[in-house]
């Protein structure tokens, strides 16, 4: 626990230094997304924002509307991160568990520090822990210690039921930064649902050992959320094309996705640094956020 809090101080501490520094923003607004919440519609004048745009006054055929919104004083950060057994791939200590806990970890070291409130849910098919989002550092310290002691009573994932469980419980427009390697089905619907509702940050994790696999003939391969074996031949035909295939065509529709629908997104390998990606992410969100 105190080697991880020291690993995770230093990585907050950079990314601070870098966005303090290197690219002159304010590492508030990461946190604080628009800052602001919905407060009436007015008719739509030139140079309005079309993103601002109510559709669905303006359908009514009374002219075109958009949204007023008035600034917060305060905003909420949740984090949501996957802990099912399709997490529990890659090396001693790095697998894609513990690059989503090291993450969720540094960010909430951050968040806390910058006076928001910080809230957790961890999810597997079912609600593994849920954590009231308060304010102070005492909190992200909390966070860090449920991370490191959690033992998943599940080792299945459902996607969909977590995002609906956020939907219900969170009710305040928040930033949500959602933590999963997003393999699963039929979750789209939610997510977008989720997307619009709040601000939404999505990390992929992902290791190379899901990709490129060896030729080693047929070999058993253990189903951690199923709990079966299976037989495989990893030198027959197009085996691992076909899987290096489906695993490239799931990102490209999670980037597209991410994209139509504003949502601040990013891949993280498990054997690469982090805290550039972070960075970027930041910077990124920081000229959107400017722009707002």
């Amino acid at each position: 626990m105190k080697d991880l809090l020291k690993k995770l101080r230093k990585y907050e501490i950079q990314i601070r230094k870098a966005i303090n520094s290197q690219m002159q923003g304010d590492f508030h607004s990461i946190f604080k997304g628009s800052g602001l919440e919905f407060d009436d519609v007015r008719s739509y004048q030139y140079g309005d924002d079309i993103r601002t745009i109510d559709w669905n006054v303006s359908a009514k055929g009374h002219g075109t509307f958009v949204k007023t919104f008035k600034e917060e004083k305060e905003q909420t950060v949740f984090f949501i991160l996957d802990v099912s057994g399709s997490q529990e791939i890659g090396g001693h200590g790095k697998q894609k568990l513990d690059i989503g806990k090291e993450i969720c970890g540094v960010l909430s070291l951050s968040a806390a520090k910058e006076g928001s409130q910080v809230g957790l849910i961890c999810f597997s098919d079912q609600k593994e822990k849920f954590i009231k989002p308060r304010k102070g550092p005492q909190l992200a310290y909390e966070i860090v210690h449920t991370l490191v002691n959690l033992k998943p009573k599940s080792q299945k994932t459902d996607l969909s039921k977590a995002i609906l469980f956020t939907l219900n419980t969170i009710k305040r427009r928040s930033v949500i930064v959602f933590i999963s390697d997003f393999i699963d089905e039929g979750y789209y619907h939610n997510l977008k649902g989720l997307a619009k509702k709040h601000d939404l940050v999505m990390v992929r994790i992902t290791d190379k050992r899901e990709t490129k696999l060896p030729k080693l003939g047929i070999i058993p391969i253990y189903e951690k959320e199923s709990k079966e074996t299976i037989w495989v031949n990893t030198s027959f035909g197009n085996f691992r094309s076909r899987i290096k295939k489906n695993y490239a065509e799931n990102e490209e529709y999670l980037t597209k996705f991410a994209k139509r629908h504003q949502i601040n997104f990013v891949t993280i390998d498990t054997e690469e640094d982090y805290v550039p990606k972070l960075l970027k992410l930041f910077k990124i969100r920081n000229k959107t956020l400017k722009s707002v």
